[in-house]
């Protein structure tokens, strides 16, 4: 009987799944599996940072991705960055080193006791093979878990050369297919319901931002005449922000949501939790008069919504379905498609020399970006300035956060380049956030990642002062960063860097880096920025 080593045999797996890029950070218990290893391996100098960064990359792939943890402790250091990727559901395969199996009994140096529980309250699944023999099928296991979320396989590196049937890597060859459709009644009554409600909503989530749905979406909203809500503590945008249909993303309070949807009598959340709320803002989730009807495929979510019905769906499908059933053609291909434009207003301007107000910078950046520029947000106290002046047009345009841990977007923007050096990369990034995943520059420069970071610096955790004053809680301690030369700290790493004091410097180092990104070069500018918040008031 021919035998091969486990390590052969997930490499050979790893090929068949296409999982030709890993993620890591190694220490002693990976080297065995890293050995030969037939993928680019994309090195991070800190285990959010990786996680983070392959994140991004199945965001943009919506493939499994390849993570690779060092045993307990680096395992701990990811799992920060790794709330972000439960809450957006990435496709990650997070593997992790163990110590030898006869070596983890007496708890010696590196011995991860107990190693599936350490990540399961996080992951859709945590393993660790009761033998070597069964790792490349629990790799397998991961691979498809994967498709529902991030799962954490640990294993004991004396496993990687044990040796196994070479048949087996032709058995586990195999693949899974979800054949699942939307029930036609389902949408037969969700066009009816549509057809006689007199004043109809939409609230849009993360999960409808997707290219094969957009233009029906948009179409939906325009021939229906139905406003237009994205999901409060949005992730990804899924309708244009500038377009007359779009009202704004929710607030994350019970109450105001509850006032802005209590407006209408039938409200549709498609590809949303009911709802991810942030701030204790109490009140009537929805009055009497409004009917809601959540629509997704996450079957938890719509379990411990505290109200309204559920349709347990593919949101993506459901809608084409429902646009099908109405008679409704993707926009472009119908009348639908003539919307006017609304009139972009002009940014706020900051009154102090070499300070630019945040709307300055992001009216530079929709002025001198090109369409279909990919944004990767982490300056949670602009996000007003940002809504007011980006437009953004089409699918996978926005990326921020999904659980608002900070730290995520820097790395996370270096994954999603990698994963599509089609389309331009810009990080949008507060010096807040910076410190968390600064190391990730490196692996920029190493990596030849074109991203384009700009970096707004306003000396101050922002979002916490607004939220310290929401709370009542005056003068918090901790909220303020002092003034880090991140130019310096950028040219230290080896990248271009600069400062910007004006809007038209702005607009020429935008230029400038643009230039550098085709060539695989990534640029980082520096902007002082005044202080805003989250919300208008």
């Amino acid at each position: 009987m021919t035998t091969v080593t486990v390590r052969q045999a997930v490499h050979e797996l790893m090929a068949f799944h296409g999982m030709t890029t890993m993620f890591g950070n190694p220490g002693s218990n990976e080297l065995p599996f890293l050995k030969d290893l037939p993928a680019r391996y994309i090195l991070g100098l800190h285990e959010a940072t990786v996680v983070a960064m392959a994140d991004g990359h199945s965001l943009i792939t919506n493939r499994p991705t390849l993570v690779n943890l060092h045993a307990a402790s680096g395992s701990g250091n990811g799992l920060g960055a790794l709330t972000n990727s439960v809450i957006s559901k990435s496709k990650l395969v997070i593997t992790a080193g163990q110590q030898v199996r006869d070596m983890i009994g007496p708890e010696v140096m590196l011995a991860n006791v107990q190693a599936p529980k350490l990540a399961e309250p996080l992951v859709h699944q945590s393993l660790e093979p009761l033998s070597a023999q069964d790792v490349p099928r629990a790799f397998s296991q991961s691979v498809f878990a994967a498709e529902e979320g991030p799962v954490y396989l640990s294993v004991p590196y004396d496993d990687w050369d044990a040796e196994v049937p070479a048949e087996r890597i032709r058995q586990l060859s195999r693949s899974i297919t979800s054949a699942r459709t939307v029930a036609p009644a389902a949408i037969t009554e969700l066009a009816d319901k549509l057809r006689g409600a007199e004043a109809p909503a939409l609230v849009l989530g993360p999960d409808v931002d997707d290219e094969t749905v957009w233009d029906t979406t948009v179409a939906l909203a325009e021939t229906l005449e139905l406003p237009v809500w994205a999901a409060p503590s949005l992730a990804r945008l899924p309708f244009p922000n500038q377009h007359p249909n779009f009202r704004g993303v929710l607030p994350a309070g019970i109450a105001p949501i509850g006032e802005i949807l209590g407006t209408h009598d039938l409200a549709l959340v498609i590809g949303a939790p009911v709802f991810r709320y942030h701030q204790w803002q109490p009140g009537q989730y929805l009055p009497a008069t409004t009917e809601l009807i959540q629509i997704g495929e996450d079957t938890a979510a719509a379990a411990r919504a505290p109200f309204g019905d559920a349709l347990i769906a593919d949101p993506v499908d459901t809608i084409l379905a429902l646009a099908k059933t109405l008679d409704i053609a993707p926009a472009g291909t119908s009348p639908a498609g003539t919307a006017p434009e609304r009139v972009m207003p002009d940014p706020a301007t900051s009154a102090t020399d070499g300070i630019l107000h945040p709307e300055e910078v992001f009216a530079g950046l929709r002025e001198t970006m090109p369409d279909g520029t990919r944004y990767v947000v982490e300056s949670t106290s602009t996000n007003a300035a940002f809504w007011t002046q980006m437009d953004l047009t089409g699918p996978g345009s926005y990326f921020f956060p999904a659980s608002g841990g900070l730290g995520w977007g820097l790395p996370a923007s270096m994954g999603i380049a990698l994963a599509d050096a089609d389309r331009p990369v810009v990080a949008i990034i507060g010096d807040g956030s910076a410190h968390y995943s600064i190391s990730a520059l490196r692996t920029a420069v190493e990596e030849s990642i074109g991203v384009i970071i700009v970096l707004l610096r306003n000396g101050t955790y922002g979002a916490l002062d607004w939220f310290a004053d929401m709370l009542g809680v005056d003068k918090a301690p901790g909220l303020d960063l002092g003034d880090v030369d991140f130019v310096s700290i950028a040219t230290g790493y080896q990248m271009h860097a600069a400062h910007a004091g004006t809007s038209a410097e702005l607009a020429d180092l935008l230029h400038d880096a643009q230039d550098r990104a085709a060539r695989g070069q990534a640029s980082l500018i520096e902007v002082n920025t005044e202080k805003t918040r989250p919300e208008k008031k």
